[in-house]
């Protein structure tokens, strides 16, 4: 079979059906072709904001796409949650030239997921191998530096391992639905005590509160406008710039809202804070959130007990709560690897770093096992 592969500046070249051909059977909200023309559309994820599209679309010899990669060409690394900027400032430091790198990942998300999308009558293996390939040449086409692909699922980083890319892996914290029922019946998988402090900390969070959540037809623009008002006060006070702009927002608002569950807190009828998630196909994702009042608790409530009630009302698997937090471990969400890949092709570079991660995969893989073994609230079966 005859085979092509092509670089897009922008995803609405690839067109909404042959994207999610491809993209739609995973499952994923965010590697969807609603969420990706979002980021760039609304002018979020573009070469003016540091990431410039150069995604790949695998076609045969009928012009059927057969699989696509999210793919940007970035003059940084901000808004990508694996950290490579030591990477960066030794290289420079050394003369080299670091920037721009080719990214496969999906702007602003630090959720696993797939990163190689194949139509289903395509071999998913073979889609795989084309597309990382492509972008490997792609690498060597433009003269930069380096191939990142950011959490991708397990399967893809193993194939990326065995291709010769480096591995890297680091924790995130993640809610595992036990079959349960009921708010109650997790809680009755904790300790004591931690029960007691979490039925006390959702109460002293929705005192005075009106508490819902909010998905399909019941959200509106007043929502999101509330919402935007959160989340630039959040982004602000955290890291200065945030990301998505306005129009975002109303964009997934209008094309995702079946795939949105997005919990606000109200007082008096005024919204004051909120969370948003994504629904995948077996869990529930935790993005932004954030409030215009301090009230004690009320970010556990909105962002991990509330996501909590709706993946078990659904049946979710599990809640990826997003980056960083120790805090999480005493809600019930457990330490996890997450995955990285990368092709270096500078050979000093390339081996500083191989290096590096042969001692950073231990030591994260011992991390866990100890958070786990020190902080865990679930009660020793």
């Amino acid at each position: 079979m005859s085979v092509t592969l092509t670089v897009h500046d922008g995803i609405a070249d690839i067109g909404a059906a042959a994207w999610d051909a491809c993209a739609g059977p995973t499952g994923d909200p965010f590697v969807s072709y609603d969420f990706l023309h979002a980021c760039e559309a609304s002018g979020s994820a573009t070469p003016a904001t540091g990431w410039a599209p150069r995604h790949l679309a695998l076609r045969n010899e009928t012009g059927t796409v057969l699989g696509v990669m999210p793919l940007y060409l970035k003059g940084d690394s901000q808004g990508e949650y694996v950290f490579d900027h030591s990477w960066a400032d030794a290289f420079e430091r050394a003369g080299g030239r670091y920037y721009p790198k080719l990214l496969g990942a999906v702007p602003f998300t630090p959720a696993t997921g797939p990163r190689f999308l194949s139509h289903s009558d395509a071999d998913a293996a073979t889609v795989r191998e084309a597309l990382l390939q492509g972008a490997l040449a792609l690498v060597e086409r433009l003269g930069v530096s380096s191939l990142h692909v950011n959490f991708p699922t397990g399967a893809d980083w193993r194939a990326m391992g065995a291709a010769g890319l480096l591995q890297r892996q680091d924790m995130q914290f993640i809610w595992r639905n036990a079959g349960y029922a009921t708010f109650d019946d997790f809680l009755a998988a904790l300790s004591s005590n931690r029960r007691k402090t979490i039925r006390r900390e959702r109460r002293e969070a929705a005192a005075g509160l009106d508490i819902r959540v909010l998905t399909g037809a019941d959200l509106t623009e007043a929502h999101w406008d509330a919402f935007f008002a959160f989340y630039l006060d959040t982004g602000s006070r955290k890291w200065g710039r945030p990301y998505l702009t306005r129009d975002f927002f109303s964009r997934i608002g209008s094309t995702m809202a079946d795939r949105i569950a997005l919990v606000m807190a109200f007082r008096d009828g005024q919204p004051i804070a909120g969370a948003l998630n994504l629904i995948g196909r077996d869990a529930l994702y935790g993005r932004q959130w954030g409030a215009l009042e301090e009230v004690p608790f009320l970010h556990f409530e909105l962002c991990y007990y509330q996501a909590i009630e709706f993946a078990i009302s659904r049946g979710l698997a599990r809640v990826e709560a997003g980056a960083q937090g120790e805090h999480k471990i005493a809600r019930g969400y457990l330490p996890s690897l997450v995955w990285s890949a990368h092709h270096i092709v500078h050979p000093g570079l390339r081996e500083a770093v191989a290096h590096y991660l042969e001692g950073e995969r231990p030591a994260v893989a011992a991390g866990i096992a100890e958070l786990t073994a020190d902080q865990s609230p679930y009660r020793s079966v």
